[in-house]
């Protein structure tokens, strides 16, 4: 059974480190899906405005030699507890797919691109491949009663969040916004609280470098990359 790219997407994330947990924790971030060449016939589209939110199925980035194996230590949990992978969100799975509900933000033809959609709220990495583009249906996609076993509620952000002022300025009010609230989530493995460390991660171009200590996250630097 082979499956074959739809599309592509593009944001400022092009590492898995930093990345939001799951979609809709940076509601600000902002990614393009740029269709390929057999699927970008705008008839594919029609109607699609019509939904404010959409499902992507996609695929992970390969996971190297790394065996399947049926239990996994998600980070989430803090990395020391064994669950069975069918129990969890890991990307280390028998097929490598995952599943996002994005917002639609628009919808437009390029003349160099063809078919591009906007979306909003993704935890996907740059140039990561589309497999499959689905309305979101709330009463048949949406079960608030349903139980979330270990993961529990989707938590608030949990992180005070400072960048300085010449950090600031590297980039655009709306890669801020998104910066903020990935970071406000504590992107650290649930293992690592060493109030010492400097973690880092690319984003929008740069270096993003910081460090975390009694509930406060403070970027330290932003170096831009070559």
């Amino acid at each position: 059974m082979n499956f074959k790219p739809i599309a592509t997407i593009y944001n400022d994330f092009p590492t898995k480190f930093g990345l939001p947990r799951q979609s809709g924790m940076s509601e600000h971030l902002i990614s393009q899906i740029v269709m390929e060449e057999p699927y970008r016939d705008p008839e594919a589209f029609r109607g699609i405005e019509e939904f404010s939110d959409l499902w992507l199925i996609w695929a992970f980035e390969p996971m190297g030699k790394r065996a399947w194996s049926p239990t996994v230590r998600p980070p989430k949990l803090g990395g020391n507890k064994r669950m069975g992978v069918f129990a969890t969100r890991s990307p280390n799975r028998p097929n490598p797919i995952g599943l996002t509900r994005v917002k639609l933000i628009s919808l437009e033809q390029t003349a160099d691109r063809g078919t591009v959609l906007t979306v909003a709220g993704a935890d996907l990495m740059n140039g990561t491949a589309i497999l499959d583009i689905k309305p979101y249906l709330p009463f048949a996609d949406s079960e608030p009663r349903a139980r979330t076993g270990a993961y529990g509620p989707q938590n608030a952000p949990t992180l005070t969040v400072t960048i300085p002022e010449k950090i600031r300025e590297l980039f655009t009010a709306e890669q801020l916004r998104a910066l903020e609230e990935a970071l406000s989530y504590d992107p650290r493995p649930g293992y690592q609280h060493d109030p010492d460390r400097v973690y880092g991660f690319s984003y929008g171009g740069c270096d993003i470098r910081f460090t975390v200590k009694d509930g406060s996250l403070t970027v330290t630097d932003a170096v831009p990359l070559s």
